[in-house]
């Protein structure tokens, strides 16, 4: 069998190893101030133009935004109904960044998140990464990837597990309008699904991480596919939704884990670049550093496990990115 691990085995792919070790929560003391301010600047958000689009694509600053719209389909130059379309989307992105700007403040943000470009209208073609494949793997076999084929300055963040359920992250990514996906174990998660159909409510999509969290490459065939195929349709049950993405425990797998995986309904097996944590960035490539369309690994852990709730990693990981310059973009917008 095949087994492929990342380059090195990253602090947390240990932590997982010795299991998750119960909860912590994290909480904010509340500035009614920056509460208020939000709420006005939203609410011009949702009143300010009929011709608005989804949110998490117009929540840029007004240079970002009046440039992805300029390049759309639309009516001449001189048309003054497309021009007033245009103006309302940039009017609309400029209050909603606006309104993030004041969450970044009640979260304790280092700096204000910069906003996502609108995503293309065609996905990019994903194949598997050079020195991922499985022995007698082709093309029809879901790709293993680290990162997104794109030019834009863009990362996605993808949070594993399901141990830590803090409330006030919930709160956090939905106030600062962070997209994010969730890769579930059930073993974590049955404890309370509502949490995570809270999650789902909030835009996030929950995606398979396998029932138990175990070594698949040590398997037998019948065991991968009851890790496999039984979460998908636990996932399907409880959620309302198949799962076209999965991420094997660990990131290692063989031939039998994606056979399996296609066969009940998984189309693509993203990886990750880095792993984020409350205090550093574990990298894997050489350069330690950001590129366009890298996935960023996390988990759902509290203080119990590293020091730190699952606000304070926000804020450190969110650090990183923006200053880098870069934008947190939705993954299944991509893949």
């Amino acid at each position: 069998m095949n087994r492929r691990r990342p380059v090195q085995a990253t602090q947390g792919q240990q932590e997982q190893r010795r299991g998750a070790a119960g909860r912590g929560r994290g909480y904010l003391r509340r500035r009614p101030g920056y509460a208020v301010l939000a709420a006005l600047l939203v609410a011009a958000v949702g009143s300010g133009c009929a011709a608005g689009t989804d949110s998490r694509t117009t929540a840029g600053a007004p240079e970002q935004g009046t440039k992805a719209l300029a390049g759309q389909p639309g009516g001449p130059a001189g048309n003054a109904g497309a021009a007033g379309t245009r103006a309302a989307q940039a009017e609309k992105a400029r209050l909603a960044q606006a309104a993030r700007a004041v969450a970044a403040k009640k979260w304790g943000l280092a700096g204000t998140p910069l906003a996502a470009p609108l995503p293309p209208a065609v996905k990019p073609h994903i194949t598997t990464r050079k020195g991922f494949e499985v022995e007698g793997g082709d093309d029809s076999l879901p790709p293993v990837f680290t990162n997104v084929p794109t030019k834009e300055k863009i990362v996605f963040l993808t949070m594993d597990d399901g141990d830590d359920k803090d409330p006030e992250l919930l709160r956090m990514m939905s106030d600062l309008n962070i997209p994010y996906s969730a890769f579930l174990s059930d073993y974590l998660v049955r404890d309370d699904y509502g949490y995570f159909k809270d999650a789902q409510a909030r835009g996030v999509t929950l995606s398979n991480h396998t029932l138990n969290h175990r070594y698949l490459p040590g398997l037998s065939y019948d065991e991968q596919k009851q890790e496999i195929c039984d979460q998908q349709d636990i996932i399907e049950k409880q959620f309302g939704e198949r799962p076209r993405l999965f991420r094997p425990p660990y990131g290692n797998y063989n031939g039998d884990t994606l056979r399996i995986a296609k066969s009940c309904g998984i189309t693509a097996v993203p990886l990750w670049s880095e792993e984020a944590f409350p205090d550093h960035m574990e990298w894997r490539e050489e350069d330690q550093d950001l590129h366009p369309g890298d996935i960023i690994l996390t988990h759902f852990r509290g203080e119990k496990d590293w020091k730190g709730s699952m606000p304070d990693l926000v804020r450190a990981v969110m650090k990183v990115i923006t200053d880098k310059g870069y934008a947190v973009a939705r993954l299944e917008d991509y893949v």
